[in-house]
């Protein structure tokens, strides 16, 4: 009698055991699946913000290009090449002010080195929009707006928002490189030879080789130069790309 008992006791143990492994498997699988569910949206949210602010750009350099260029006046590469040095020279000034907000001298400007940044020029962005302009510069992905990325998202700032007076230290700094910021927009459009924003190998073939016959640009170094900006890899390069490519062009090195 009890070797039976005991038997079913067992038996109803073992049983428990296994519903209760059923059920925390089960539980497991729901947070899993909730937990992958949310990554996705989130990371849907983040390219919907990213492609909003993209589109934001393309349409601020379409009114550039119809209300302050229309012709460029840059006629070759060679006329962008010579420009090399001075941007290289105006561009390096602002070191100092990206080790000023660099407040922990990690060489890379965090979330909120970039609102104080942001609050000092007196941009008082909602905080969704600061992550956006965060994000859409940190190209690499580090978690940290380097130094050339920094520069980035100066432009941007240039372009995306009203212009900057001068009275205080930062806003000055920016101001004065306004007109910086407006050449290299101005060497994009002269790139962007159908004017719809972005860029694309055949463009940088035909402004490459066409604008200065006599010299014409072997092919690998036409497709490296595009391979240099195509980040993404598809193809197109975006502004932003175009800046992030055109920064090293000019030779600002991210510990320089």
């Amino acid at each position: 009698m009890v070797l039976p008992f005991f038997i079913d006791v067992c038996i109803y143990i073992v049983y428990n055991l296994f519903m209760t492994l059923k059920i925390s498997v089960a539980r497991y699988e729901e947070i899993f699946l909730a937990n992958k569910m949310g990554a996705v949206i989130c990371c849907i949210s983040e390219q919907g913000e990213k492609k909003s602010l993209e589109r934001k750009l393309e349409k601020k350099i379409a009114e550039i290009r119809r209300n302050k260029f229309g012709q460029t006046k840059l006629k070759s590469i060679d006329s962008i090449v010579m420009l090399f040095p001075m941007f290289k020279e105006r561009l390096k000034t602002l070191r100092g002010m990206f080790e000023q907000y660099d407040e922990d001298s990690n060489e890379s400007i965090e979330p909120h080195e970039l609102q104080t940044f942001l609050e000092d020029l007196q941009l008082h962005l909602p905080e969704n929009e600061i992550e956006n302009f965060f994000q859409y510069c940190d190209i690499d992905g580090s978690k940290g707006i380097q130094f050339n990325e920094f520069i980035v998202l100066l432009c941007l700032i240039h372009i995306l928002t009203e212009p900057l007076s001068s009275d205080n230290s930062p806003k000055e700094e920016l101001a004065q490189l306004g007109q910086v910021f407006d050449k290299i927009i101005e060497i994009f459009l002269f790139f962007d030879q159908n004017g719809d924003g972005k860029l694309n190998k055949k463009d940088m073939v035909r402004t490459m080789n066409e604008t200065n016959p006599r010299e014409r640009s072997p092919a690998h170094v036409t497709k490296n130069r595009f391979r240099e900006m195509d980040w993404d890899k598809n193809g197109q390069v975006t502004f932003r790309e175009f800046l992030f490519g055109f920064i090293n062009w000019v030779g600002i090195d991210v510990d320089e």
